[in-house]
């Protein structure tokens, strides 16, 4: 009875459409789990790097050797690109002899507003894939599940004398299809969440040092103004 109900006995005893349900949400599956690795990794260096940045920024660095070695490296993302968004922005407009302190605050604000919503859009790639697994796949597997013990009652009317025998290997193939949406379901939305959370704490971390950094140049033109 074992041997007759293992997993790999059913899913060749399925009918066609089950096993391209069962094997569209093992692909879900692999899939979402692929990403849940690469976005984890993402937004774990992304944490560290901001936490190693505020470090530095705020423990009195120059702002202009700390541009210079940041523009300098080959790949620059997160809280960085905010802030060599902005900087440029700033030494731009110093050049163009725009010494206004709310030009100054306008220009490179939005220079940094546009960093960010690349960083954002960049943080969440692949989020959008692991919602919708985790909102039809369950789905899926019910269909797959349905249309399974449809076809099984359907055999079963065929013949004169019904026995559980022989409609248990039916059901069964067809309930391990609301298992396997289920088990790509599951893990895609408890990753969807964590990772929105994450992200959501980045975009707030980054806002926050968009305004402070456009407040320390808002200070530093007016009092050259003064100056």
């Amino acid at each position: 009875m074992s041997a007759e109900l293992s997993f790999f006995d059913l899913f060749l005893q399925a009918s066609l459409l089950v096993k391209a349900v069962m094997l569209t949400l093992l692909g879900f599956s692999i899939a979402c789990w692929t990403m849940i690795f690469q976005r984890r990794k993402v937004l774990r260096e992304a944490r560290q790097q901001l936490q190693n940045f505020e470090d530095k920024f705020w423990s009195g660095a120059d702002l202009s050797k700390l541009y210079s070695e940041i523009s300098a490296r080959a790949h620059i993302f997160g809280i960085e690109s905010l802030f060599v968004a902005g900087f440029k922005e700033f030494a731009r407009l110093r050049k163009s002899n725009v010494y206004s302190p709310q030009a100054v605050v306008d220009g490179t604000h939005r220079a940094m507003r546009v960093a960010l919503s690349r960083e954002v859009d960049e943080l969440e790639t692949h989020l959008p894939f692991m919602a919708t697994v985790g909102s039809i796949s369950p789905y899926i597997g019910l269909f797959g599940t349905v249309w399974g013990i449809m076809n099984s009652f359907i055999a079963l009317g065929a013949q004169e004398q019904a026995t559980l025998a022989q409609v248990a290997p039916g059901i069964a193939e067809a309930l391990i299809a609301t298992a396997m949406g289920l088990f790509a379901a599951i893990p895609a939305v408890m990753a969807y969440n964590r990772f929105t959370h994450h992200v959501e704490k980045l975009e707030n971390s980054y806002g926050n040092f968009m305004e402070e950094f456009s407040s320390i140049l808002h200070r530093q033109t007016a009092g050259e103004n003064q100056g």
